[in-house]
């Protein structure tokens, strides 16, 4: 439980980190679409805009606490518990070949 609640206050720090950037817009971007009919009549332009990002500090520690914990003990017993024992189907004509085998065997005097 202690790692799921530091895993989500880390989370919860990234996500506040990201509303905290600083974007500004440094050039404007231009797209120019290229027309076709059955030949090319023009070529594309693509400039794309930049941006400059400035991203926030952001300090991950941790610290010393004192909380309340449960305290869970345990004992051993003693318990039934399921068993499943399989046998193939070749093990099964196995079987029943030696069971026959048994059976009609000769004897002799």
């Amino acid at each position: 439980m202690f790692k799921t609640t530091l895993a989500a206050a880390l989370v919860s720090v990234g996500v506040l980190g990201l509303a905290g950037c600083d974007v500004k817009k440094t050039q404007e971007g231009n797209v120019t679409v290229p027309k076709y009919e059955v030949e090319k009549k023009q070529s594309g332009d693509v400039t794309l805009p930049k941006y400059d990002v400035t991203t926030p500090d952001v300090k991950v520690g941790s610290k010393d606490a004192t909380v309340t914990v449960p305290k869970v003990e345990t004992e051993k017993k003693t318990i039934e518990v399921p068993t499943v024992d399989v046998k193939t189907a070749r093990e099964k004509e196995q079987e029943q070949a030696a069971k026959q085998m048994g059976s009609t065997g000769t004897t002799t005097k």
